[in-house]
């Protein structure tokens, strides 16, 4: 993507403003974190097909997303193929059995209890589509250079929330999934040693008899989350 010989600062006039009142600020806001209220990540998925084209899309808005020294430091695999999901599923299955059979400790389990998750995870073959996230710790030049990508952690992190917003904006469900450790999706998948596997996004639509812990609707007031100095 890059060309070493060739890195300069050159500003141009930004391209896309928004000229809102604040009337309309405002109302854009409230619009926004009505539609997100709505998103529940949902362990339940049908079998309704989602077209590639779509996952597509919503993955070309993750990449818009800004990063540090926009490096860009992010690979998605999207998988739909059932052979694939059931390898996915298995191998993610092996570690959430030792995750739940103690590997997790006692605190973290009992905090996991209103969830009312387990070691199966059969949405990872329901769901229409996987989105296995990666980080990219370094990239190479176009001569093959290696060079550092730098706020890996948080540019990818942003990224993600950019997908799941996408997602939900399409009329979608997903579910974030982080089987610890995934260093067997770098192999099944075929990725380099320079990518770390992060997340699997399972996407798709509910199930008809699809349901949602009740905790999941509780969240912490703006008193709790916000801090104002002026």
């Amino acid at each position: 993507m890059f060309a070493r010989e060739n890195i300069a600062f050159d500003p141009i006039a930004l391209p896309d403003r928004a000229d809102l009142t604040d009337a309309e600020i405002m109302a854009q806001a409230q619009a926004f974190y009505s539609a997100m209220c709505k998103r529940h990540t949902v362990r339940d998925f049908s079998h309704r097909p989602i077209d590639r084209a779509v996952i597509e899309k919503c993955i070309l808005t993750a990449g818009t997303a800004p990063s540090g020294a926009n490096h860009q430091p992010w690979h998605f695999v999207a998988i739909s193929d059932p052979a694939f999901k059931k390898r996915i599923r298995d191998a993610s299955e092996e570690e959430e059995r030792k995750f739940y059979e103690g590997g997790a400790g006692d605190e973290w389990l009992k905090a996991l209890e209103p969830i009312g998750t387990n070691d199966n995870k059969p949405h990872l073959e329901d769901a229409p589509w996987l989105i296995v996230i990666f980080a990219q710790r370094w990239g190479h030049f176009d001569d093959g250079t290696r060079y550092k990508n730098y706020y890996v952690p948080e540019s990818v992190g942003i990224a993600t929330g950019f997908l799941l917003a996408a997602l939900h904006n399409a009329g979608l469900t997903s579910l974030t999934h982080t089987p610890n450790p995934m260093k067997f999706l770098n192999d099944m998948l075929g990725r380099p040693q320079s990518e770390k596997p992060v997340m699997i996004l399972a996407v798709g639509h509910p199930a008809a008899d699809a349901t949602i812990p009740r905790v999941a609707k509780i969240k912490k007031p703006l008193s709790e989350i916000l801090t104002v100095s002026e």
